[in-house]
């Protein structure tokens, strides 16, 4: 019977995909588009309100300047997108902004975008995990009194709708995610409609509030700081462009085209919606405050909606089931940009993994084809940040975009080298126009998101972007710690041209604790091992133990010196440890190969009963230069109640051998077929 821990997995992930149906789980665009556009959907979703609100700290009349932040935004959002576009044909691997800043600027420019993008993936998933919580504990109060469980919970779920495969998650998302796009834009073509076509007096619910400006009379660079903090805060609805180039590779073929295209559709849209709302709420007069002070008249106990929450009632009547529908699908796409990151975040692990920066486990495929250990590393961080921040979005929120428009710079200087590069070697007039007309848009993207990148710095750094930032110092500086060690431990292991030395001879060491089978099949392996000498060596804690075991030896006859050495303080290990010492001290160039007899069990709890002492020796061992140790095993009688054929099964994810009846076949049976496994010291083992 499989476990049920085995079961429990299937049903979750379900069962795992062979290796060569990797091409079956890339996503055509349809799919693609609603697993990389959550995140930038939902910065569109609360793009608009940050605007708004940094704009009401100079008071209501400088709403209307608010269109003209939101075609700013949309400028640098369509420069961005234009920008990744050529990234995704000029760096089809995924590895996106990294890539980009390692091939041009060099590979520590590489590192710390790489190391931004990771602190911006891990806020992404706790930010948007911790929004939708908040939306949905707007409407259940048991929730917001329970936000960080349920947060949890909620990354917990979508690390097992991840874990399933990219494919799978895709068609999960899907639907919610089109009727993000069908609402948010049917919502805003029937507001504009009425207004442009039928005529009608739209007003926001917030359209009657007197409200007065938190600093007065704002002039000259006071209101210039204030327009460019309303630009960096409206910025926000870029985070989440990047995530197509370095997804790339989840793409079906041809991967750079499709990516370019769906790059394409989700700019258009997200520029369609945020301009959509920006203009509709202007023209309906909508105001959204930063503090609650700011208000001097309304309605008795007022609370301040979200903008599309104000429009959808604007649009559709207070009390209309396609307000609650908006306000639903615009929680739902918060919860769910979180998904981005779970696309996002693996690839480019497995890609720093492949590089050597990050541990080579992130670059491994899990059951499903998906890179596992990247996305449940993921689910980790963002779990820790949801505690360590308690839920709190206005606390979350702080830390982001710095990651963002760090990668976003960095990028745009390394594609226009890219391109300068290119036009020293290009002679084609028509290829040169070209090129020069996309490092122009470089250029462009370069001097917006710099300056966005500085704004955010000087306004956010002492709200908490600073956490942000030692984040992203931390990760470089392990990054660069991991690569080293991986360079260092190459080096070691690199052949020289030199022949391999033999070693002159083999000493084998059988360790001994009582004439029983295993350790009489331990003898005859290293026997037929053919050694240049060998030594069955015990250790005197007990003299009784120790005369019995000696007289147990000799009644039997066997052919092997056993070789006693004291120990005062009841120690196993060192004398041990000094015996082996001795025979290599006497000859450098010989090897010593110690065999450990070991039980082999079927049940959890014998694990706790058996083989700790040979555990613990191995592991000392194995520091030992020139010194093999191999185990013997001796499969026990409760090994006949397990299953083989399911745990090779399940250990090596592979389809299984012969049939074979182990509860069946007799205990001195089955042993006399066991075999040996032997573990070479660190400077013999492959890397």
């Amino acid at each position: 019977m499989a476990s049920s821990t085995s079961l429990l997995k299937r049903l979750l992930l379900g069962r795992p995909f062979r290796s060569d149906r990797l091409k079956h789980t890339l996503l055509p665009k349809r799919i693609a588009l609603p697993v990389f556009a959550s995140d930038a959907l939902s910065s569109v979703a609360y793009a608009p309100d940050e605007i708004l609100l940094t704009l009401s700290i100079a008071g209501a009349s400088a709403f209307l300047i608010s269109p003209w932040i939101g075609v700013a935004v949309a400028v640098v959002m369509l420069t961005v997108v234009a920008s990744y576009r050529q990234n995704v044909h000029a760096y089809p691997s995924g590895g996106g902004d990294y890539e980009v800043a390692s091939v041009n600027l060099g590979p520590r420019f590489g590192v710390a975008v790489a190391s931004a993008l990771l602190v911006d993936y891990v806020l992404t998933v706790a930010v948007s995990t911790a929004s939708g919580v908040a939306n949905l504990g707007s409407v259940v109060p048991w929730v917001a009194t329970h936000k960080v469980v349920i947060s949890i919970i909620a990354i917990a779920l979508l690390t097992a709708i991840n874990l399933r495969g990219i494919r799978e998650s895709g068609a999960a998302f899907a639907i919610p995610t089109y009727g993000f796009m069908i609402v948010m834009i049917g919502m805003l073509a029937t507001g504009l409609i009425k207004i442009f076509v039928l005529g009608e007096d739209l007003r926001a619910p917030s359209a009657g509030l007197v409200i007065h400006a938190e600093e007065a009379h704002m002039t000259g660079l006071a209101m210039a700081f204030l327009l460019l903090r309303t630009f960096s805060s409206g910025c926000a609805a870029l985070t989440g462009v990047e995530a197509i180039s370095n997804g790339v590779p989840a793409f079906k073929e041809p991967k750079s085209k499709n990516a370019a295209t769906t790059l394409l559709l989700l700019g258009t849209i997200s520029i369609t919606m945020l301009l959509g709302i920006i203009l509709l709420a202007r023209k309906t007069g909508l105001q959204f405050v930063e503090s609650p002070d700011q208000i001097v008249s309304g309605p008795a106990n007022y609370v301040q909606k979200t903008v599309t929450t104000q429009l959808g009632e604007t649009v559709f009547g207070a009390g209309s089931i396609m307000l609650y529908v908006v306000a639903v699908i615009t929680a739902l796409i918060l919860f769910l940009a979180a998904n981005t990151a779970f696309n996002g975040f693996p690839v480019l692990g497995s890609i720093l993994a492949q590089d050597r920066y990050l541990p080579r486990q992130l670059h491994t495929r899990g059951d499903r084809l998906a890179f596992s250990n990247g996305i449940v590393l993921l689910a980790l961080a963002a779990m820790v940040l949801i505690i360590g921040f308690n839920g709190e979005v206005t606390r979350l929120i702080q830390l982001y975009i710095v990651g963002v428009f760090v990668s976003f710079t960095l990028s745009q200087a390394g594609m226009i080298r890219h391109w300068n590069r290119q036009l020293r070697t290009v002679r084609d007039k028509q290829i040169r126009n070209r090129m020069i007309r996309s490092r122009t848009i470089n250029m462009i993207g370069l001097s917006m998101t710099s300056a966005v990148l500085v704004v955010v710095l000087v306004t956010k750094f002492l709200l908490g972007a600073y956490i942000a930032i030692i984040a992203m110092i931390v990760i470089y500086f392990l990054m660069v710690g991991i690569k080293k060690h991986y360079d260092t431990v190459a080096r070691e292991l690199t052949p020289s041209e030199d022949r391999p030395v033999l070693p002159s001879r083999n000493h084998a060491v059988v360790l001994v604790s009582k004439v029983h089978r295993p350790t009489l099949r331990a003898v005859a392996y290293a026997q037929a091992t053919r050694p240049d000498s060998l030594t069955a060596l015990t250790v005197n804690v007990d003299d009784h133990d120790t005369r019995q075991l000696q007289q147990d030896w000799e009644r039997r006859g066997i052919p092997v010196p056993l070789t006693v050495v004291d120990s005062p303080y009841r120690e196993i290990n060192r004398p041990i440890l000094d015996f082996v010492r001795n025979k290599r001290r006497d000859a450098p160039r010989d090897v010593v190969t110690v065999f450990i007899p070991e039980y082999v069990v079927g049940r959890w709890w014998e694990h706790l009963l058996h083989n700790q002492s040979a555990l613990r020796l191995k592991g000392r061992l194995l520091f030992e230069p020139g010194v093999m140790v191999t185990s013997v095993p001796w499969q026990l009688s409760s090994l006949q109640d397990v299953d083989l054929d399911k745990m090779d099964a399940t250990l090596s994810r592979g389809p299984k051998r012969g049939p074979r009846s182990p509860s069946t076949a007799p205990a001195a049976t089955r042993s006399a077929t066991a075999t040996t496994t032997t573990t070479a010291p660190p400077e013999h083992r492959d890397s």
